[in-house]
Formats: C-alpha cells, structure tokens, sequence
C-alpha cells in the first residue's frame, strides 16, 4: 500500500511538472505568425508515417540509420513494459499482464530484452563516436558546451533504463522459482533467464526482492526523468518530429512566399487607382522578412524545438564545408534559444520589456507590445546570413524535414528590404536589376542576343 502511495505521489508531480514545461513551449512556438497549414491532409499523414515514424531520410546513411533505429524501437517497443509498470505501481501487483497474456507476454518481453541488447551497442558506439572517435559534424562551435554534454546525458540515461530492465526481469525470474504466488511465470527469457543465475545466482531471496525492486524503480525514475528532461534537450524531437513533420510544407524546396507589399507595389505600376483604393490615408510602413521569432511562422519556432543538432544539414552545406562561417544547424538553434529567452521574459511580466511607447501607460506584458531591445541578429552573424548560396542542401539533407534556408532567407528580406543594408558587393546587382531588369548592367536591351 505505502509503495502504491509513493508510485502515485512521484508520477503524478513528475508529470505535472512536465505538462507545465510542454505547455510553456507550445506558447514559444505560438510566438511565431499565424500560418494555415491543414490542406491536403491524406499527403500530410503520409510525411509522417514515412519521415517522423519511418524514419525514411535516415537511411541515407546506413550504419547510423539502423544502428538510431535499434534504440528507437526499444523506445517504442518498451513503453509496454511502461504501461504494466504504471499499472503494477497503482494496484500494487506484480507483472499484471503476465497471466492474462500467457505465451503473448513471454514474446513480448523477450522482445523487448532483444531491443534493449541491441540499444546498448548502439548508444556505446554513439558514445564512441561523440567522445573518441571525434566526428566532425559533432565538433562545430555551435556544439559546444551544453549540446555535447546533452547528448551524453542522454545517452548515460538509455543505458540507466537497460540496467533497470535487466535488473528487474534477471532477480524476477530467479523469485519465480522461490515465490511463484506473488511473482508470476513470465515463460523462458533468453537473455534474462542466462543472465540471471551467473550474475545474482548466489543472492538470497531479500536480496533478489531488493534488486528486483531496485530495477523496477529505476525503470520508473530515468522514464519519469527522461520526460521532465525533454523539454531542455535536443531530444524533443522524439515528440515534435511527428506533428513537424505532418506540418511540413507541401510547396516545392527553395519556393519563396511572395510578400503582400510587394505585390501592392507591383499592382500600383499597373494601375494604381485600384492598388490603393482600398488603402487607409494614414498606413504605417511595411516590415519586410524577419528580424525576430515574433517576425518568423510558427512553424519555423516548431522546426527549432523539433531539432536534433544532428549536423547533417551543416555536413552537407557547401558554404560550411570551403570554411565560410555559416552552420544550418546554428541558425535552428538560434531561433530557439531566441524563443526560450522571450518565452522567459514574457513569463517574468517585467514592465522593462514592455515597448517604450507603452511603458507609462504600463499594460500588461504580451507579444504584441514586447520589446527588449534584441533580435534574431543578436544570435545569428550576418556574414552567416551572407554566406548561404540557397543551394537547398540543409533542407535536403534533414531527416525531420526542417527548412534552415527559409529562416535566411526571412532575415536576409528583413536586412536588405528594411533596413538597407546588406553586403558592399551585393549593392550593384541590386541597382543593376532596379534600373535595366538586368542582373548584369549592359546597355543593350536583354533579349538583344535573340535578334
């Protein structure tokens, strides 16, 4: 009884604590524009199926393709495991689906104990690679510090929960033989049923309840963990991959979305009368692109959170790769640790962030009237910006069908529509194109070669 108490007391904090924190960035996201993305629903279910749960643009590289896929379906496989857990912890019973499942629960867990084996080679070659092998795409500035210690942490906790499974299911099926009332046949396990008498064979009944008990509970904890820790890592993505990847656009790679001024512009050169007809006298000046989140889709702060910091879109950026300064991934990055500030401030409801034109009137703090004074440029360098030849490599290279280059090319909008500016070199293609239509300036008229 006291033990179901504590299950309920610990599951139910560490849960609420987690929604708060899933909550908070379903808010970061939403700072973003509103964007309609609900068309074609049938294509959208299929962009899932195959990239967020299939997985398919992984297999463009096969070793860490299948060697991800092992403990990715050790992660799907165990949550059964989970559930009886949860149940056990509730009821205060042992292995509740053991007899009603009979030889069903025995493949299952042999399943499950296969996947975990399979896991743990994996995440110790992971660990190889990050930490000795040194590879390449792991060692970019953007990765230092936190980003490398949370890909170790994570991968220290996936070997956490396959001591606890092995922990759990190695004393329970020596107990069996001991206590066959209160701890039910789960059938022959291959690996537990090997592993259990060399490794605990000599441990009296206390002892195998006290590692039996020490392995469900660890179960329990790094799972109840690994939740509440999500929301900080890079990690989210096992959650967000699914709706970023039902969410992704439709629209073929490298189209941009034409801009509304623009467009009013163009239409007043062919008839200005009903370009403006409908126009308030007095209309503020447009913002073109994007200098901040508030600036960006929410989609674009949904692909940031949905990030792996694989680096394989950086691996693939030929700017990256000939020493320029620009890194995709950076640029993801950067928009969501510019969402998590303004996410923090907003949540501090400080007048000091409120717009200077509103803060004697002091209202409260929202979106709307948010202003601290920093922007997407104090992440992201311009020359990164500058650097990108939109190319579309990141994007082609992203196995959860995010877009870095939409994010440049927003900001590059913002830098040379808005404020113009932009690189010394870019200013005479610019002029050239605004005064004879013509990238280059020639004086003869551009369909002059046909004649």
């Amino acid at each position: 009884m006291l033990q179901s108490i504590l299950f309920a007391v610990i599951t139910f904090g560490a849960l609420s604590f987690a929604a708060r924190q899933y909550l908070q960035i379903r808010k970061n996201i939403l700072l973003g524009k509103e964007e309609d993305l609900s068309d074609q629903k049938a294509l959208r279910w299929r962009n899932m199926l195959l990239f967020a749960f299939g997985q398919r643009k992984m297999f463009k590289r096969p070793i860490p393709a299948v060697l991800h896929f092992f403990i990715y379906a050790a992660f799907l496989i165990t949550q059964v495991e989970l559930i009886e857990i949860f149940v056990d912890g509730l009821t205060g019973s042992h292995r509740a689906f053991a007899r009603p499942l009979g030889g069903f629960y025995t493949f299952v867990i042999n399943f499950i104990e296969l996947l975990s084996v399979l896991a743990f080679i994996a995440t110790v070659v992971f660990l190889i690679r990050r930490n000795i092998l040194h590879l390449s795409r792991f060692e970019k500035p953007e990765m230092e510090g936190w980003p490398k210690r949370d890909a170790n942490l994570i991968l220290f906790g996936e070997i956490l929960l396959i001591l606890g499974i092995f922990s759990m299911n190695g004393a329970d099926v020596l107990l069996q033989g001991i206590d066959p009332h209160h701890y039910p046949e789960t059938g022959h396990l291959l690996i537990s049923d090997a592993l259990g008498p060399v490794l605990l064979g000599g441990l009296s009944a206390n002892a195998l309840v006290w590692v039996e008990e020490f392995g469900w509970w660890l179960h329990l904890l790094v799972v109840l963990g690994f939740i509440n820790y999500l929301p900080i890592s890079k990690h989210l993505h096992i959650f967000l991959a699914f709706p970023n990847s039902y969410y992704a656009r439709l629209t073929p790679q490298g189209k941009m979305e034409n801009m509304p001024e623009v467009m009013k512009e163009v239409k007043s050169m062919m008839d200005p009368e009903a370009a403006f007809a409908d126009a308030p006298e007095e209309e503020e000046l447009p913002t073109f692109g994007a200098n901040d989140v508030f600036s960006l889709s929410w989609k674009n702060i949904l692909e940031a959170y949905t990030c792996t910091e694989c680096g394989r879109c950086t691996d693939e950026c030929p700017a990256n790769q000939t020493g320029k300064k620009l890194s995709p991934r950076h640029i993801v990055m950067a928009v969501r640790d510019r969402a998590e500030e303004v996410g923090r401030k907003l949540r501090s409801g400080n007048k000091e962030y409120l717009r200077e034109d509103l803060r004697e009137s002091a209202p409260k703090l929202s979106k709307e009237n948010f202003d601290d004074g920093r922007s997407l440029f104090d992440y992201i360098d311009r020359e990164e910006l500058h650097a990108c030849t939109t190319c579309q490599a990141c994007v082609e290279a992203c196995p959860v069908l995010i877009r870095p280059m939409e994010i440049i090319l927003e900001m590059r909008r913002y830098e040379i529509l808005t404020e113009a500016a932009g690189p010394s070199d870019w200013l005479p293609l610019f002029n050239s194109i605004e005064n004879s239509g013509s990238a280059w300036a020639m004086s003869q008229p551009r369909d002059a070669w046909a004649e």
